[in-house]
């Protein structure tokens, strides 16, 4: 998937070896202030990208100019029963972030995961303090299903919700 934004093209493609060290920089730099996301600020590289790389994964990476600028994984939300429900996660180069390349990505895993024949995405752990993301998940129709009362222990805020957010995909 290619989009043209003024003169910086964004390419969303599949996630390579080579990719590593770019996706370990802006997963690093996403966790560090423990705001946004559940790991924890110490996670180790090789921890991060055995879960970003893990078993029945997919990894994409979204490139401007040649350089990767942000990353998302796509997986059955559960196994069995519950495997026709993607999961997605999704992290942006914080030079990168307000630019749109979180919308796109957001688009390409809808549009992944309806050609894979989920029936649904759902994300478990939207912290709700996270209001870009609240925001740019119900824009791309979500909804949030459910409240996790003091679910996520930020970093500056204390104990805060986090939101369980659905949408179907067969729309």
């Amino acid at each position: 998937m290619k989009v043209e934004r003024p003169n910086k093209a964004v390419t969303i493609r599949a996630a390579t070896a080579e990719d590593r060290d770019a996706i370990w920089k802006i997963f690093h730099s996403t966790i560090a202030p423990g705001s946004v996301f559940v790991y924890d600020p110490n996670t180790s590289r090789e921890e991060a990208m055995g879960y970003w790389f893990g078993p029945n994964t997919l990894t994409f990476v979204a490139e401007r100019e040649g350089a990767v600028i942000g990353s998302y994984i796509l997986r059955p939300n559960r196994p069995g029963l519950g495997a026709h429900v993607a999961n997605a996660g999704f992290m942006v180069d914080p030079d990168a972030r307000g630019g749109g390349v979180g919308r796109l990505m957001g688009e390409h895993s809808l549009s992944e995961a309806r050609r894979l024949g989920y029936r649904a995405m759902q994300f478990n752990f939207v912290v709700s303090t996270n209001t870009s993301a609240v925001r740019l998940w119900q824009q791309l129709g979500f909804q949030i299903v459910g409240t996790l009362p003091g679910a996520f222990r930020h970093a500056e805020k204390g104990f805060v919700d986090a939101y369980v957010m659905f949408r179907s995909l067969e729309d």
